[in-house]
């Protein structure tokens, strides 16, 4: 009886223990579950009270005295400091590149050591915290690092009408004051012209986009061969879909990745737009408005960090070398990760043309890829720009290059194979020569038979040239763009120097802003319209043809059409299987300022068979596309033993693990 007696007290004890303590943290909590209740390590009968704030990285707060426990349950000063949360907060400004990092820190900071009044915590405001989210989760985007759960706008912050507080208020305040200080003939736009990193530029695109949210949103086309983003900034004013009538236009740089101008020039006009927009710029709104615009600014960025890195290589005292930029790379950075020339692998459809364009059934436009061009070697970079350009009804291009100072135009392939420089025209030869004069005139000096180029000689075309008559290259992208889709791209040299110095960005940039401008308003010369059946429903896939020009344009998804033309009569015939064919007489004024609107209406007719689709099988249309899954490898994960999928650490990983605290897995993306 004794020994059970014995057993009882034990057992009495230990409910008794059990009523009375908070049982220890459960490997099911969460951080700062404890806080909340769910899993503290408090005892019930410690009474909080408010305490002096010594936080390195946080005493710069607008209060000094603070209360443990805190939020996410931490009971003391040490052992705050002690977690990665304060951790991640010391290093944010290096992981982040400085951006956002001042907002990061104070409101991190406001979690880890709250404001104490009266013994009791006033938590900081939830709208503070999601104005932060929405200007700031771009940045941990770029880096590949989750957002902090203790940022968690829902779980830690309070409402206004909870008393909470505003950590970013004296910032602000701060901000406003110094901007008031600048003088009024400061320039309204302020970018700074300095030469970006990959990283740098998606952060700079993401948060140009997250400025301008309303009016412009970034997207990926792809990736790399080494993995890196194919980063796109839209700008529209309905971002991520297409508008009826509304032209799409693109812009692409950086195809080589030493010829970096372009690259630069593509960030700096997208950070113009969004500001000019917002600050009231008439010609920035009404061009928005108005048009879809798509700026890829790197479609090459591993060529650019090898032609980064030998650019600073150059700068380095102990290189006998001291050319830098100037000497950088006619050949290093140019071509992609698998040393493939981007601005040749494309699919050679110019040659096709050359061969069959005598044929009765022989279509000059939206001409096929041929299978055999996937039995070559495609670039991912290639693939991802080939899916984008067929993905959307883009209308006009330009494509930035560097290397000399001239816009060239198709066709860029010889109509002679043997004929290295041979006058190459297109059946659009007079809006080509158009489209390249705008940009060509609007530029400082690219016309002026005075400037100084780069070896060639383009003083008797005024600083335009078909581009077989410069030099004969198969695979472009323009010519693709042509043959294959209804787009017209030209190519756009900037200069000799593939990668000026950073004193000369700005002085490209004065030089280039007005022809930019100008190219993004050319779109809208020409006709564009809709092709409806009689029900008034858009007939996707209609053809658009105009007498004397060998080459149609076909209706977008909701029946919609853009034809770029010079001014003058024309005649247009609107065709479609199963539809009536339909003809009108057009007048373009030379006076006219936006696209003259040429709607059609077709009457369904009964489909009869046609010996053409048996002449040619619907194999080897223009719908096809990547027959044999070229690129469905890319997609594949990396499966470990045991099936789990290998995940590879991200860079920033070691700043935590070698810090001996343990590894903060909640910023790990796919956790």
């Amino acid at each position: 009886m004794s020994a059970c007696y014995v057993h009882l007290e034990v057992w009495a004890l230990l409910l008794f223990l059990t009523k009375t303590c908070w049982c220890a943290p459960q490997q099911s909590c969460e951080p700062g579950d404890h806080f909340l209740g769910s899993c503290s390590s408090t005892t019930q009968d410690e009474k909080p009270a408010c305490t002096e704030m010594n936080l390195g990285y946080c005493n710069d707060l607008e209060y000094s005295r603070t209360i443990f426990p805190n939020i996410l349950g931490h009971r003391s000063r040490l052992e705050a400091e002690s977690g990665a949360e304060y951790l991640l907060l010391s290093v944010i400004h290096g992981l982040l590149n400085g951006e956002c990092s001042p907002e990061i820190r104070l409101v991190g900071c406001s979690i880890l050591a709250s404001p104490c009044q009266e013994d009791k915590m006033v938590k900081p405001c939830r709208s503070s915290c999601e104005a932060l989210r929405k200007d700031c989760s771009h940045a941990f985007e770029a880096i590949e690092m989750a957002w902090p759960y203790f940022l968690d706008c829902d779980r830690f912050f309070a409402s206004e009408e909870e008393g909470c507080f505003d950590p970013l208020a004296g910032l602000r305040a701060r901000q406003e004051l110094a901007l008031s200080s600048l003088s009024p003939e400061e320039p309204s736009t302020i970018i700074q012209f300095t030469h970006t990193s990959n990283s740098q530029m998606y952060s700079l695109l993401k948060r140009t986009a997250a400025k301008c949210s309303h009016i412009s949103h970034v997207y990926s086309i792809g990736r790399s061969t080494e993995g890196r983003d194919l980063l796109v900034i839209e700008f529209t004013d309905n971002p991520g879909q297409h508008e009826l009538l509304e032209p799409e236009i693109k812009l692409v740089g950086n195809m080589h990745g030493n010829e970096v101008l372009g690259r630069q020039l593509l960030i700096y006009l997208a950070q113009y737009l969004c500001s000019e927009y917002i600050l009231g710029n008439q010609r920035v709104q009404t061009i928005i408005n108005t048009t879809r615009i798509h700026i890829l600014t790197s479609m090459n960025p591993d060529g650019y960090e090898l032609a980064a890195s030998e650019v600073e290589d150059s700068n380095d005292p102990e290189f006998s070398n001291q050319e830098g930029h100037l000497l950088n790379g006619w050949t290093n950075g140019r071509t992609n990760a698998q040393s493939i020339d981007l601005n040749r692998n494309f699919p050679d459809l110019t040659s096709i043309l050359y061969r069959s364009r005598r044929s009765r059934h022989f279509r000059t436009d939206h001409v096929p890829i041929p299978d055999a061009y996937w039995f070559g070697k495609v670039a991912p970079e290639t693939y991802a720009v080939m899916k984008w350009i067929r993905s959307l009804p883009f209308v006009q291009s330009a494509s930035l290059h560097g290397g000399e100072l001239v816009i060239s135009y198709p066709f860029d392939f010889s109509k002679h194979p043997n004929e290295e420089r041979m006058f190459s025209p297109t059946p659009d030869e007079q809006v080509f020569k158009l489209l390249a004069r705008t940009y060509a005139d609007a530029h400082t000096t690219m016309s002026n038979n005075d400037t100084e180029r780069c070896g060639a000689s383009f003083y008797r075309t005024r600083g335009i040239i078909n581009g077989a008559l410069w030099y004969s290259f198969a695979g472009g992208m323009s010519d693709f763009n042509y043959l294959h889709t209804n787009c017209m791209e030209i190519t756009v040299e900037l200069g000799c120097d593939k990668f000026p110095s950073e004193a000369e960005l700005y002085p490209e940039w004065k030089r280039n802003k007005e022809a930019l401008l100008s190219f993004l308003e050319f779109v809208h010369r020409g006709i564009k319209g809709v092709v409806k059946d009689s029900d008034g429903n858009g007939i996707k896939g209609a053809t658009v043809s105009v007498r004397g020009i060998r080459k149609d344009v076909t209706t977008a998804e909701d029946g919609d059409y853009w034809r770029l033309l010079n001014p003058g009569t024309h005649i247009l015939t609107v065709t479609a299987k199963g539809y009536s064919r339909v003809s009108k007489r057009v007048f373009l004024p030379h006076n006219l300022n936006k696209a003259g609107r040429v709607d059609f209406v077709l009457n369904k007719l009964p489909v009869e068979p046609d010996i053409d689709d048996h002449l040619f099988p619907m194999v080897d249309t223009w719908d096809r596309f990547d027959p044999y899954n070229q690129f469905e490898r890319y997609t594949n994960p990396d499966v470990a033993e045991g099936g789990v999928e290998r995940e590879e650490k991200p860079w920033w990983w070691n700043y935590f693990s070698q810090s001996g605290i343990s590894p903060p897995n909640w910023l790990l993306q796919n956790v």
